[in-house]
């Protein structure tokens, strides 16, 4: 499925976890923002029969930009996981340690608003289910990552699924370059746009080192051995 407005829209079907399952097709999306969808574009999305969208920006984004416009029989949820501003600058590590850091940061300090995602996913009746957020790589990128390690997929596929949003930047910011045309726009540095792979295995390494596992950070979001039961029960063939 593709779009003219929208560049990081995929399914995370077909990746198989370590007992050999297969995530099911047609399930679970993740996106940048579809806040750009409108009439045919926006119907497209809808033939999916897409039930959910989760849309992981902050409120001062949607008021900016606006949301996905209403469409019959779709649930919207704001479910931004609160995190501190980005400092931007220089970074020793480089960009694979500058994001995990970041994304430990955001997965610690956002863990209700990830909770709330995991367990909206968890529930088979509101699938099919899209993930979002403005770029689709950071925010959508752990959401994506914690989900698909609850679902046992090998960490090399995660990260090959969250390195396959570089592609999608450039794209985005053209249209962002369109959709303000006399602002003054300086695109964020290099590293804050890059998607190493091995950045989100940093960041998964940690967070188990932290929690003591992928299952102790989900107890600590409030996602429950049913909701995880749930999970596969309906993403996994």
């Amino acid at each position: 499925m593709t779009f003219s407005t929208v560049f990081n829209f995929r399914d995370l079907g077909g990746l198989q976890n370590m007992d050999g399952r297969t995530v099911h097709y047609g399930r679970l999306y993740r996106s940048d923002s579809l806040h750009r969808l409108t009439g045919e574009e926006a119907e497209k999305l809808a033939a999916l029969g897409v039930r959910t969208v989760l849309d992981l920006r902050r409120p001062t984004e949607i008021a900016r930009d606006g949301r996905i416009p209403e469409l019959p029989g779709m649930a919207y949820f704001n479910l931004h996981p609160i995190h501190r501003e980005w400092n931007l600058g220089y970074y020793a590590g480089g960009p694979e340690r500058y994001l995990a850091d970041r994304y430990l940061d955001m997965a610690v300090e956002g863990v209700d608003g990830f909770g709330a995602a995991l367990r909206l996913i968890s529930d088979a009746d509101r699938a099919p289910v899209v993930m979002h957020c403005f770029a689709g790589k950071d925010r959508t990128g752990v959401l994506a990552a914690l989900t698909l390690a609850l679902l046992e997929v090998a960490e090399a596929d995660i990260m090959a699924d969250y390195a396959a949003s570089e592609a999608a930047q450039a794209p985005i910011g053209a249209q962002v370059r369109r959709d303000f045309p006399d602002a003054i726009l300086e695109p964020p540095p290099a590293h804050v746009l890059a998607c190493p792979p091995q950045a989100i295995g940093l960041f998964l390494s940690e967070l188990t080192q932290r929690y003591g596992s992928i299952y102790g950070y989900a107890r600590a979001a409030g996602v429950t051995a049913l909701h995880i039961e749930a999970l596969r029960a309906h993403l996994l063939d």
